[in-house]
């Protein structure tokens, strides 16, 4: 099955009818993402694969566009050390590139720890699955379906 695929089947599993936009220009960083859309960067959600240092799997932070992760912070909360996840882990473990690494859909079932900013929003946009494709959400509702830990990650 496709990413975008995957990310549309868990959605639908999820009780959401969500459409998943496919743009033309790229949505690989965040503010790419809100100049297509033309949203606020805060707006877009950032996922970001980790790799535990002892056990070696994959952890996911949902963080605002306009906020940078405190690695400390999440690690703090996991209770593990965290390392950089290259592009074959993050591809290996959740099926998508880097860039359009989806926060739900993932082939491995992930923990989720998500930055309690962007709550804040009445809705944010998150990648789909592929750098170009995009889904609008109510950022709490994202917090449900994707079981995160919501925290100050930021």
């Amino acid at each position: 099955m496709k990413p975008v695929d995957r990310v549309k089947d868990a959605l639908t599993r999820q009780g959401e009818n969500i459409e998943i936009l496919i743009l033309e220009q790229s949505t690989h960083t965040a503010q790419q993402a809100a100049d297509a859309l033309q949203c606020h960067v805060a707006q877009i959600v950032k996922s970001l694969i980790f790799k535990t240092s002892k056990s070696e799997k994959p952890v996911l932070a949902l963080v605002s566009g306009d906020k940078r992760l405190d690695s400390k912070k999440l690690a703090r909360l996991i209770g593990e050390k965290l390392g950089k996840a290259d592009a074959d882990f993050v591809k290996q473990k959740t099926g998508f590139s880097i860039g359009g690494v989806a926060p739900i859909g993932s082939l491995e079932a992930l923990p989720v720890y998500m930055d309690q900013s962007l709550l804040t929003h009445q809705y944010v946009w998150a990648a789909a699955g592929h750098p170009k494709s995009i889904f609008k959400i109510d950022p709490k509702r994202l917090a449900e379906i994707t079981s995160a830990m919501v925290s100050d990650l930021t």
